[in-house]
């Protein structure tokens, strides 16, 4: 039988993040076999009886996407010291223990997804995968599009590489310009950055996709979960 970390048979049961349980396993609260383990290391099968603080653990479910609209002023966090609203306050209290898929800054609006996969998060955010990731900016500054244009082939900021950003402005009014934004990286506020670099103030960036998930028409605010048979021609590879 394949062997999995005993952290990860944890988190796949739908109990905690993989972390947290390598700190229960590390506590002394988990049992294989009725043997108490410490080591975060140790690897389980399908076969061995696995417990928490002497429940045993549930089987896994199947893999589930979820689509939130996080509005402004919400953080992409479980719980946040400065005690602002989280978008973990939004869901309803019947989900299970659901996984961020990148994170959305304070300020910034749109689609967030959601998974009780941790392999697949972390699939989904490795910038080797190379999933574009859609947003609409509104921004203050001149528009110069000579600068803009040198974005396609990444830029230096800070000491920091940036790959490749698309950019393409879709309207210019009298004090700001919308533009459309592709980044496949989804590094710490890259769009704001990149944009900063040329010279370009954002003051408000939606989200409008990430790979081929797309925030639609759901409200802000909103979640809807990612049909079984989408997530799947979509993301099969990576289940």
């Amino acid at each position: 039988m394949t062997g999995e970390r005993i952290g990860r048979r944890i988190a796949r049961a739908g109990l905690c993040s993989r972390r947290t349980a390598e700190a229960w396993v590390a506590a002394g609260r988990v049992h294989v076999n009725g043997e108490r383990v410490v080591q975060p290391g140790r690897t389980v099968t399908a076969g061995d009886r696995v417990t928490v603080d002497g429940d045993l653990l549930p089987v896994p479910g199947p893999t589930r996407l979820f689509r939130l609209h996080k509005p402004p002023g919400v953080v992409t966090a479980r719980a946040d010291p400065a005690g602002r609203p989280t978008v973990f306050d939004l869901l309803p209290g019947h989900l299970p223990y659901l996984h961020p898929v990148g994170r959305l800054d304070i300020a910034s609006e749109g689609l967030l997804l959601l998974t009780t996969d941790g392999s697949l998060k972390r699939w989904l955010e490795l910038p080797r995968t190379g999933l574009p990731r859609h947003y609409r900016a509104r921004v203050h500054g001149h528009i110069d599009p000579a600068r803009l244009a040198t974005l396609a082939k990444g830029a230096r900021i800070r000491g920091v590489l940036y790959g490749p950003v698309a950019v393409k402005v879709t309207r210019v009014g009298k004090t700001n310009a919308w533009l459309e934004v592709t980044v496949h990286e989804g590094k710490n506020r890259e769009v704001r950055r990149v944009l900063e670099h040329v010279g370009l103030q954002v003051n408000r960036l939606i989200r409008t996709a990430y790979g081929p998930v797309r925030l639609g028409s759901l409200p802000r605010g909103g979640l809807a979960e990612v049909p079984p048979a989408t997530l799947h021609d979509h993301f099969g590879k990576a289940l």
